[in-house]
């Protein structure tokens, strides 16, 4: 077992990546939290979802900004090298020709942060979720 010297939580893996402290209570909260070189591009995101989805609960799921309509509806968080955008697996498949060019996977888009973000897409994502998902 590996403790984290920081935080002193145990883990099987030495080394093991974690969040150390206390979790944030807020998306605001959240991003005042991550790298200062991110928060511009979380600040920018977290706009376009909450102008797309005005009616949606802003929380904290699975430790990232969600927003919640009867479901998660969409969620985002920072990494080292992007901003990992989590509409869930049929947004992926529904917006897969104006995602060509970014990294994607089952239920998940990275955005990197050496290129500008697509704010349009990332709102029209959120809207098309809270019409799928937020009923």
């Amino acid at each position: 077992m590996w403790e984290c010297p920081k935080c002193g939580r145990k883990f099987k893996n030495t080394n093991q990546s974690h969040y150390c402290g206390t979790a944030p209570q807020s998306i605001e909260e959240y991003i005042a939290q991550q790298p200062e070189d991110a928060r511009p591009y979380l600040r920018q995101i977290n706009e376009a979802i909450k102008n797309a989805l005005p009616d949606a609960v802003q929380k904290i799921s699975w430790s990232m900004p969600t927003y919640w309509k009867n479901r998660n509806l969409i969620q985002f968080a920072a990494a080292k090298k992007h901003i990992g955008l989590y509409p869930g697996p049929a947004a992926v498949e529904a917006f897969a020709d104006r995602l060509q060019g970014y990294k994607t996977s089952k239920g998940t888009i990275q955005l990197p942060y050496n290129k500008p973000l697509p704010l349009g897409l990332i709102g029209d994502l959120a809207a098309w979720c809270g019409k799928e998902f937020g009923k």
